[in-house]
């Protein structure tokens, strides 16, 4: 069964974190992770001028994306914008789009970019990437861990070591998620040798 719990993913966690764990996460069914072509544009626009990457193979990372969890763009907000009175006027595509999806939460690194002032109204609040992401495995314990092993499992050119994928979560500004996963996975492998 799907939850009803609804998530806006802000660009900045979308450029911030590793992409494809938010997706392993996101196809748990435990929330309905949302966003929109204009977040889909900004974080797109970040990582190729950070990283320089091809908008072609970000290109396929969006398309991955909206595939990997059905109906999470968020369409028909853009009426909601000019009405909305943000400390940054940019972000207020973001809140439009919560509003328009009925978001319960809007995980971003940002929150004071969204004050609970004006997200009360509309039955919103923020939340902390690294918070959201302990809070999921909470709900269901052991499904960030099979998330992260999914993750891990996808980069093999080249390889990553869980020490290395996570000191990118801990870069990423999730540190308790980075630290989590590494007690985790070396929990795991010390249980398999004890087996063994």
């Amino acid at each position: 069964m799907i939850s009803t719990f609804t998530v806006l993913f802000d660009a900045n966690v979308l450029f911030g974190i590793r992409t494809s764990l938010l997706m392993e996460l996101s196809m748990s069914g435990l929330f309905r992770a949302r966003w929109s072509e204009d977040i889909h544009r900004e974080w797109m626009t970040e990582v190729s001028d950070a990283h320089g990457i091809s908008p072609e193979v970000l290109e396929k990372r969006r398309l991955y994306m909206d595939e990997a969890v059905p109906d999470s763009c968020v369409t028909g907000y853009e009426d909601l914008i000019p009405a909305l009175v943000l400390p940054d006027p940019n972000d207020r595509h973001v809140l439009a789009a919560a509003i328009r999806c009925h978001a319960d939460v809007i995980v971003t690194f940002n929150k004071d970019d969204f004050p609970e002032a004006v997200l009360t109204p509309y039955g919103i609040h923020t939340q902390h990437p690294d918070l959201f992401i302990q809070n999921v495995d909470e709900l269901s314990p052991g499904t960030l861990l099979e998330a992260a092993r999914q993750d891990l499992a996808h980069y093999i050119a080249p390889p990553l070591s869980v020490d290395q994928y996570a000191a990118g979560l801990q870069a990423a500004g999730v540190p308790r998620t980075a630290a989590f996963l590494r007690a985790a996975f070396k929990d795991v492998a010390a249980t398999r040798a004890r087996a063994d």
